[in-house]
């Protein structure tokens, strides 16, 4: 950027950096919210307005979506998941291995059993 950077050329550098799309989400939704308060909406009203487009419905079928929209949902969903990750977590242990005792019941299906 520099001082001679116009406003359209530095939103269109900024949308096509991946590391700025979590950030520009945010600002859609602040212009969102302003939006709907510079046209005298209450917060409930525009809150019902924001939220099915930042969240995930778990009933919508995705593959319905064009490529647009599908990375956008995506994106929603890596955004919770780095959210509700667990960082430096003292306690975390991976690729934990436990040995599951068999059941006389369910060795008697037949289905999964190995014939020579």
């Amino acid at each position: 950027f520099s001082k001679l950077s116009g406003c359209i050329q530095v939103a269109e550098q900024l949308k096509n950096n991946p590391r700025h799309e979590r950030f520009l989400r945010h600002l859609e939704k602040l212009s969102s919210f302003l939006r709907g308060y510079l046209s005298g909406q209450s917060l409930a009203e525009t809150m019902g307005q924001i939220l099915p487009e930042t969240t995930i419905d778990p009933e919508k079928d995705l593959n319905l979506l064009d490529n647009k929209e599908l990375a956008k949902r995506k994106s929603i969903m890596d955004e919770l998941f780095e959210k509700n990750q667990k960082k430096n977590d003292p306690n975390f242990v991976y690729d934990i291995e436990v040995k599951i005792p068999q059941d006389e019941h369910l060795q008697s299906c037949g289905w999964d059993t190995v014939s020579s």
